[in-house]
């Protein structure tokens, strides 16, 4: 089943409140996917500096021994069993190679200038709460929370998932083909952590934008590569993008005002935000692409 929710800020003066209004939007959507949840925040880093989200089930002693054979190229910001490091825009790739070939108790969870993601298994308030998730500020975000269908209830298996820098995927849905499009991917040098379908869209559309497209051009084509039923919400450093299905089978709901643009599953995710008596309220259109700063 699963929820999914997204708030796109227009009005900076919501931005200290990013995190409040979107985690109680989650978890309103709990009873649609009760085995795990995560969130992703855009927020710049410093001008110069990038941001990579790690995670481990080993945090005290695994981020301790990262910090170590970094040296000083990172400054960590340690959330329970997640770390944000900071580094040199120039660093992000030497990073990213030190901790896949030398720290496997270490998972990558995102890399980017804006974008941090948090995803464990448990429910929604339990994951936000781990993660002070409301204290945090930034543009824009979305989350998920998850019933799992096609894959083992696991930390990597929890959207959102990320392939590229700055970018996200949540899905409600499921995908038939993606094993086909997964052995596609990998013959162009696509690598998979997981075996989750969402996994797979999150690298299709990655793949085509890393191939010029843009994202609204990259959910378009995908109305036709990707066979099932889905909702997808894209995330970005500029926004995100809405997408569902050429049936729109799974439910979905937007609404817009002068301050926000706001997704979520069901209206309900919806009733406490700022000023939503006021706004725009509609029904994404089956396989149609609404997209806002990206």
């Amino acid at each position: 089943m699963c929820g999914i929710v997204g708030l796109y800020l227009k009005d900076e003066a919501l931005k200290p409140q990013l995190g409040r209004l979107l985690s109680d939007m989650l978890v309103t959507m709990s009873d649609r996917g009760p085995d795990s949840a995560g969130i992703a925040i855009y927020s710049d880093a410093p001008e110069g500096r990038a941001k990579i989200t790690v995670q481990s089930d080993e945090a005290d002693s695994a981020f301790g021994v990262l910090e170590h054979a970094l040296n000083g190229r990172a400054h960590i910001t340690r959330r329970d069993s997640h770390a944000v490091l900071e580094v040199t825009a120039d660093d992000v790739a030497l990073v990213r190679a030190e901790i896949e070939a030398n720290h496997p108790a270490v998972r990558i969870m995102s890399s980017g200038e804006t974008v941090e993601i948090y995803k464990e298994v448990g429910l929604p308030a339990d994951v936000v709460d781990r993660f002070e998730v409301r204290e945090m500020s930034g543009s824009h975000g979305v989350g998920h929370t998850r019933m799992a269908t096609e894959s083992a209830v696991t930390t990597l298996g929890a959207h959102p998932f990320s392939t590229d820098e700055d970018q996200c995927l949540v899905h409600n849905g499921s995908l038939s083909n993606h094993n086909r499009l997964r052995q596609k991917l990998r013959q162009e040098g696509v690598k998979f952590e997981t075996e989750n379908d969402t996994e797979v869209g999150a690298a299709y559309f990655a793949n085509k934008m890393r191939k010029g497209a843009s994202l609204d051009e990259a959910l378009e084509a995908g109305i036709t590569d990707l066979d099932g039923f889905y909702t997808f919400v894209c995330g970005t450093k500029g926004g995100f993008a809405v997408v569902r299905d050429p049936i729109a089978c799974k439910p979905a709901v937007l609404a817009e005002t002068d301050q926000y643009v706001a997704f979520g599953s069901e209206y309900r995710a919806l009733v406490n935000l700022p000023g939503i008596e006021d706004a725009r309220v509609w029904e994404p259109e089956p396989a149609t692409v609404y997209s806002w700063g990206a």
